[in-house]
């Protein structure tokens, strides 16, 4: 039996200092290459496929494969962390990370740069889970709310420096860069994490294989569905068939986990309400956000004709509110403001902006979209942190790693299906509006959405003769920014829902119960 100590805060708040501050640095700069791993590939993401001579579907895979087994690891990584060590499990994620980035970024071939960022995401899962374990393991009461503003912050700064910097470093030395940055920064992970305390759950048992593998192979199909559905079109075989196997491998993952004694996904848990609402946040408030930092840079160096340095700034009123809310929120709003009213209201933020950014235009002034991205950014924001904290708050500390695992896992899950659904769609009305609208242009739609989704104009309108190469463009922009428009209307539709629900079943006692 392992001592007490272990399922305490391993640091008391009395006597946190100089030790626990190098334990939010190190959690923090693994919890930054996160979120990079999103955003700087999706700003390098026309130089890469073009340089790679990928194709729209397996472009679309160096994204959806680093989400897929990102999420599909992340109950199995909480699991281990909580059975084997917070700490090691960390070590060895940001390993793996910065090993699998090294790979990508010398890779000459886009098999081998999706298989790379698959195992990336396995890596990607180890650190986020034991980060926020470790975390909740080490501090308590309002040091643990600061610690979560923390890893907040250190996602918002992943993701509001990942466009910029991405940007940049495509231009000045190539999309390889973007995956030498984040072998530095696990160098510098790493040297910090020999100062951070072990801890573990001491009922932890072994790793629920078979909830493991029907839940990775349920995500992988569903992945699999939005991707062949933009490509080969909804009523194709692979599509149904994919859709098909996600459904049984599901019910085949429920199964499993009611017939384990203590499986990786509790699902005990879902019979409370706050959990349950708790944990289902990433599907309206990073769903959204995810959407924006994967297409909106496309969008701007494709149709809108920019260069990949102005296309990261055009994000910097989304990102800069992601990178400065969550810390700030964590000092100075948790103690007056509930949970509960915090996140309705960071709900309620997204739906405006997500309204407001149908006017979004084709080389419109930067002007025109600073408002609204700047309303989505505080929305986003305010939620980052708060939603980690409330989730490893509804759990006795020594499950924490169990609870993390699975709110990042529905996070990731939402993160996934988010891009995977939405490049589908984009590309699948692309194709259909050009259909439609531009007859003459019909033979050529399917290529032509699937790389203007991706961003890659010059290379959709190669194929088109010179002389109609201006009345291709104007129609794929057309068809493109109406596809954005709707997916912005129904964005908005789904924060406003999560913003109803939240405010209605979210109980804070709950939450002061869980953390004392």
């Amino acid at each position: 039996m392992t001592t007490q100590t272990e399922t305490r805060p391993l640091v008391p708040e009395s006597r946190e200092g100089a030790g626990s501050s190098v334990v939010m640095i190190a959690v923090a700069l693994a919890s930054v290459l996160l979120p990079l791993a999103v955003t700087a590939p999706a700003v390098a993401m026309p130089d890469l496929t073009v340089d790679l001579d990928a194709g729209v579907a397996a472009g679309q895979w160096v994204q959806n494969a680093y989400g897929v087994t990102f999420a599909a690891c992340m109950l199995a990584a909480g699991s281990l962390a909580d059975q084997f060590g917070r700490r090691r499990v960390l070590a060895v994620g940001t390993i793996v990370f910065s090993a699998m980035s090294a790979v990508a970024a010398l890779a000459t071939d886009i098999v081998v740069l999706d298989v790379a960022r698959a195992l990336q995401g396995i890596g990607a899962a180890g650190v986020l889970t034991s980060g926020a374990a470790i975390l909740a393991a080490s501090f308590s009461g309002r040091r643990r709310t600061q610690a979560f503003g923390v890893l907040g912050a250190s996602f918002g700064a992943g993701l509001a420096v990942g466009p910029v910097l991405g940007g940049a470093l495509v231009h000045l030395a190539g999309w390889r860069a973007v995956f030498w940055l984040n072998v530095v920064l696990g160098a510098v992970a790493l040297a910090l994490m020999p100062r951070i305390r072990e801890s573990r759950d001491p009922n932890a048992t072994r790793v629920d294989v078979a909830g493991l593998l029907t839940f990775s192979g349920s995500l992988f199909l569903l992945a699999l569905a939005f991707v062949e559905g933009g490509e080969r079109g909804w009523g194709d075989p692979v599509t149904l068939g994919s859709l098909a196997g996600f459904l049984l491998f599901m019910v085949a993952f429920v199964v499993a986990e009611l017939r384990v004694a203590r499986p990786m996904f509790d699902l005990s848990l879902f019979r409370n309400p706050t959990f349950v609402v708790v944990v289902c946040q990433p599907f309206t408030i990073t769903f959204g956000f995810v959407v924006l930092i994967n297409f909106l840079p496309p969008f701007f160096t494709g149709v809108g004709g920019r260069s990949s340095t102005e296309s990261g700034l055009l994000l910097l009123p989304l990102m800069l509110p992601v990178f400065a809310l969550p810390l700030l929120i964590g000092r100075l709003v948790a103690d007056r403001v509930s949970p509960r009213v915090l996140l309705t209201a960071s709900s309620v933020l997204i739906a405006v902006g997500s309204l407001w950014l149908v006017v979004l235009e084709p080389g419109q002034s930067p002007a025109a979209v600073v408002g609204p991205l700047l309303v989505f950014g505080l929305g986003v924001g305010s939620a980052f942190g708060a939603m980690d904290n409330a989730a490893v708050s509804v759990v006795p500390v020594e499950r924490a790693g169990m609870a993390s695992g699975i709110f990042n896992t529905m996070r990731i899950t939402g993160e996934t299906v988010a891009i995977a659904a939405a490049g589908g769609f984009l590309a699948s009305y692309t194709r259909g509006e050009l259909t439609g609208t531009a007859p003459q242009f019909s033979s050529q739609a399917a290529r032509l959405a699937g790389q203007a989704t991706q961003g890659r104009i010059d290379a959709a309108l190669s194929a088109v003769a010179p002389a109609r190469r201006p009345e291709a463009l104007d129609a794929v922009a057309r068809s493109l920014t109406s596809g954005m428009h709707v997916a912005f209307v129904f964005l908005a539709l789904l924060a406003a829902a999560g913003a109803l629900v939240t405010f209605l079943v979210v109980k804070d006692r709950h939450l002061a119960d869980a953390t004392g």
